[in-house]
């Protein structure tokens, strides 16, 4: 005859049943614990990522897109070899497109903090419009309005070969104006422009020009090899400053009124 022990006893089977439905319970629990967890994540970072949105949408029209931003953290390619220790070291920035366009530029400031010179290497991107005038934007660099017209003042011989130069039109010949510069390249594709205000007179100034361009050096060349051998094959051009400062006839081709425009890459 059984005992009422006997009968309620649970057998080791039940209990490895009842063990097996309880990790059940528990590792479902957790995975529906998780799956509430990874909601919640998602909608805070869809969230997060919708306010991060706002700024554009309210301040960028429509069909705007992102355009050129001071890149911190890029390093320099490109520096002046100093003529003496005393003088002043320019600010440099750089500036990247999204669409792979990178600007270095260098300024130059004088009394009260007043820009005299700037110099930019602009290696162009997708972003680069074709159809824009080659001169567009050398009137904002010299700080004059976007609308200002320029006219050619003339070539200059650096390194790099003839750089066409602009001043304000309606200048007077001898007056001493600030000139800007352009240089264009296809293979690769750059761009060297901007203006200086140095030297007290124009072929002083052409001169300043022409110094600044043959001490214009690369550190790096970002793995574009064609740019490295653009700037290896320049620096066999190179002459001293000294020489151009003492011989503007070899430094400058001036062009008169009835000089034909510029035509194709500067």
């Amino acid at each position: 005859m059984q005992s009422p022990e006997a009968g309620t006893a649970a057998t080791p089977t039940q209990i490895h049943l009842a063990l097996a439905n309880f990790a059940d319970e528990v590792v479902g629990t957790l995975a529906r614990l998780l799956a509430y967890v990874g909601t919640l994540a998602l909608f805070a970072i869809l969230a997060l990522a919708g306010l991060g949105q706002l700024p554009d949408l309210r301040d960028d029209g429509p069909g705007e897109k992102p355009g050129w931003a001071v890149a911190e953290r890029s390093h320099p390619a490109f520096a002046l070899n100093r003529l003496d220790s005393s003088e002043k070291t320019a600010s440099y920035t750089i500036l990247r497109h999204p669409e792979g366009g990178r600007r270095d530029v260098m300024r130059w400031t004088g009394d009260a903090d007043k820009p005299v010179a700037e110099l930019e290497i602009y290696r162009e991107g997708s972003e680069f419009d074709v159809t824009r005038p080659a001169t567009a934007g050398l009137a904002v660099q010299m700080g004059l309005g976007a609308a200002t017209a320029l006219e050619q003042a003339g070539l200059i011989d650096t390194k790099f070969g003839p750089v066409a130069l602009f001043r304000p039109s309606g200048t007077a010949d001898g007056t001493p104006a600030c000139l800007s510069y352009l240089k264009r390249n296809e293979e690769p594709a750059l761009q060297i422009s901007g203006f200086s205000c140095q030297g007290d007179t124009m072929p002083a100034r052409r001169a300043a020009i022409a110094c600044t361009l043959n001490r214009l050096t690369q550190l790096a060349s970002g793995n574009e090899p064609k740019l490295a051998e653009l700037f290896a094959h320049a620096e066999l051009k190179r002459r001293a400053c000294d020489s151009q400062g003492s011989s503007q006839g070899s430094a400058d081709w001036l062009l008169g009124a009835a000089n034909a425009q510029l035509r194709g890459a500067l």
